[in-house]
């Protein structure tokens, strides 16, 4: 990695033409974001970076609660379906000029419209006639959308929807300064010309050293902002940013090399962060028209042979949990216990025999099938992949490694590369089983398995109108046993959050979306 040394973290320098010290924080992020176009993201390392430069309707607090964000407050029509917004008067773009309505209304119908080809569309559905403009049969213009002033939206939604307020926090939601956007076409995200309405505007990206972002000054809670400037900081290789933060070169570490999970809690103490998570880590499989990997039969032989406690155990030293399920435990609106895997109790040894008695039905004689492991740069992956291909050997399946770059890794998945197994996970947008099952319906982005089952579909479709939420709930875990059984994916983890947090860095709490906007925090001196 080519990434310049910055001269300590906590660095305080004297502004041009003012006595002013500045209050620098250097964080440290998995990965360098595809892109600032909140319209075209869909990582968690991106959303992190577009929480200090933006801000939607609501907002997350430190503690990750939805609390008012350009909308002062809001109303909720008895039957669910209409949200009122009333828009602060005193919010401002980074230029200076008035967030309005409209603001929000153009976005919105921008990234529902096909030709911005947004991955993250579909999250947005519960809006009125959202599906039906997304997919090109009417116009934008009649998304349940509106604005009847400078400082009212207005939403219609196609059935109550329980997780809405969540949603208008994520980064679909996020509003786009109009003119710039317009003015640069696809630069309108480059430092200098990308327009900001949040807590912090966008300095300077450098590709694998680092992005600069510094307080916006017509934010309007500025005065309350206490961090200056904030550099983010890409690392890939856990260990590199653990050595900064060890020199006191970095403040914060968005995650921790497992394998040194030892060290870290003896060497850093408190400042070692490790908190629950709604979130879930799997593989997802594809295979070639052809492939054994199309039998379900061979995906459950693989997926029964994986020793998940193993795993948790050894490769990620107790900070993450074995799973069974795509939807992590705890979640909101779903049936008491969850779904799991039927197997998820059995010995590994009898699992084992189950898998061999499977792949014979199947036809896979043993050693005649080599498949190819495809994750994402991290050293964690590697040891999970390195561990998996080990345990698929003792079923007679060949394994071999292969390591993608992180910035395109995600994109050649969505943008359907082939692959055998991939490394995948998934942290929740919002706390409710449709944040997960969603992406495996046959028009989703995100099914980079390019798996298609129209009763899947048909039980997500019938959920999404459901307005029983018991009801609802029986119809989603429905949808979850229908994948697991098809086994498109192997679960492996429920995801724990690991951060380093250096003990000068107040207002940081550990949350189960694990968000820490740079706005809540602070240094002490």
């Amino acid at each position: 990695m080519r990434r310049s040394l910055l001269i300590s973290g906590l660095v305080l320098s004297v502004l041009t033409g003012s006595a002013h010290a500045e209050t620098v924080l250097n964080r440290g992020n998995s990965g360098d974001p595809s892109s600032f176009n909140q319209q075209l993201t869909s990582t968690v390392d991106e959303a992190a970076l577009l929480a200090d430069l933006y801000q939607g309707l609501v907002m997350e607090d430190a503690k990750g609660a939805i609390i008012a964000g350009v909308a002062k407050s809001w109303d909720m029509s008895p039957d669910g379906l209409t949200y009122i917004f009333h828009l602060r008067d005193n919010a401002k773009w980074s230029n200076g000029d008035p967030v309005t309505a409209q603001d929000f209304v153009y976005s919105l119908r921008r990234i529902m419209n096909p030709a911005t080809a947004a991955p993250y569309a579909s999250v947005l559905f519960p809006i009125k006639n959202a599906e039906a403009v997304a997919t090109g049969k009417i116009p934008s213009e009649q998304l349940g959308v509106e604005a009847p002033d400078d400082f009212t939206v207005k939403f219609t939604l196609k059935a109550p929807t329980p997780y809405f307020l969540q949603l208008m926090a994520h980064h679909t939601a996020l509003p786009l300064h109009r003119k710039s956007v317009e003015r640069y076409g696809d630069k309108f995200t480059a430092p200098g010309n990308l327009v900001s309405n949040g807590a912090y505007q966008l300095v300077s990206f450098i590709p694998n050293d680092k992005i600069t972002m510094r307080k916006n000054p017509y934010y309007y809670d500025a005065d309350k902002v206490k961090i200056d400037v904030v550099n983010w900081l890409p690392f890939e290789d856990r260990s590199s940013c653990m050595r900064r933060f060890e020199a006191k070169e970095m403040q914060i570490c968005s995650d921790v090399a497992a394998e040194q999970m030892d060290y870290v809690k003896k060497r850093f103490g408190t400042q070692l962060r490790v908190a629950s998570q709604l979130g879930s880590y799997f593989l997802d499989i594809k295979g070639k028209d052809g492939s054994p990997l199309k039998d379900p039969r061979v995906r459950r032989a693989m997926s029964l042979v994986i020793d998940r406690e193993f795993i948790a155990s050894e490769i990620w030293r107790g900070t993450m949990l074995p799973s069974y399920s795509l939807v992590p435990p705890g979640i909101d609106n779903y049936i008491s216990g969850g779904v799991r895997q039927d197997y998820a109790n059995e010995d590994i040894l009898d699992r084992e025999d189950k898998a061999k008695a499977l792949l014979k039905e199947a036809g896979v004689a043993p050693n005649s099938l080599t498949v190819e492991l495809l994750y994402n740069t991290s050293e964690n992956h590697k040891n999970v992949m390195a561990a998996v291909a080990d345990m698929l050997k003792n079923i007679g399946i060949k394994a071999k490694l292969n390591e993608m770059e992180g910035t395109t890794y995600f994109n050649y998945l969505r943008e359907g590369g082939d692959f055998n197994l991939a490394r995948d996970g998934w942290i929740g947008d919002y706390s409710d089983p449709q944040s997960f099952l969603f992406l495996y319906q046959s028009a989703s982005s995100f099914n980079y398995a390019k798996w298609s089952n129209k009763a899947y579909d048909t039980l997500l479709d019938k959920a999404s109108v459901t307005t029983d939420l018991k009801a609802r709930a029986v119809i989603l875990a429905d949808a979850e046993r229908l994948l697991l059984q098809e086994q498109v994916i192997i679960p492996l983890l429920t995801y724990a959050s690991r951060s380093l947090v250096s003990d000068r860095i107040e207002g940081w709490h550990d949350n189960l979306r694990n968000v820490h906007a740079t706005q809540w925090l602070a240094l002490k001196q």
